[in-house]
């Protein structure tokens, strides 16, 4: 999945975020969604989250855990 549906996301899913300071880069941060800022049920660029560690960013994939 790709993080711009907003359905698709809860707290304590395991996911993959862009930081604004990553965004040139395409760096990906991994971490568990505390809570969720974009209110729009979809996003172009992802849906907006804040991590378990306080980094916030756009949701780029979530991770499939076996």
């Amino acid at each position: 999945m790709d993080g711009k549906n907003r359905s698709d996301i809860y707290p304590g899913l395991l996911v993959d975020i862009i930081l604004k300071k990553d965004q040139r880069s395409g760096k990906l941060t991994r971490g568990t969604v505390a809570n969720l800022l974009t209110s729009a049920s979809y996003h172009t660029r992802g849906i907006k989250v804040r991590l378990d560690d306080g980094q916030i960013g756009r949701v780029a994939g979530i991770v499939e855990e076996d």
